[in-house]
């Protein structure tokens, strides 16, 4: 599913139209990114919490040359699953 499908399903569901759907997902988007830039978490109960995290800097390789180059530290999105999602998703 892409951007423009969720927004109709997400229009759909709410019983708006698609530029209310539209400004609503954009907002919901921008709110997480602006935490996040904040190194904030975001929780939603049953869903899933967004958090960030810092990776390590190492020593990495390039394929084709073999030569070794410096990664540095960087932080990092991140997300954990909800016990409602899942329980969902595993609905075996």
């Amino acid at each position: 599913m892409n951007k423009a499908e969720f927004i109709d399903a997400v229009a759909s569901k709410a019983d708006l139209c698609k530029k209310d759907a539209k400004n609503a997902l954009e907002a919901v988007l921008s709110t997480i990114t602006e935490e996040l830039a904040q190194e904030k978490s975001i929780s939603f109960v049953g869903f899933g919490t967004f958090s960030t995290g810092v990776r390590a800097a190492r020593v990495g390789k390039i394929p084709n040359t073999d030569k070794e180059v410096q990664i540095p530290e960087t932080v990092v999105a991140k997300f954990k699953a909800g016990k409602n999602l899942k329980d969902t998703i595993n609905h075996k």
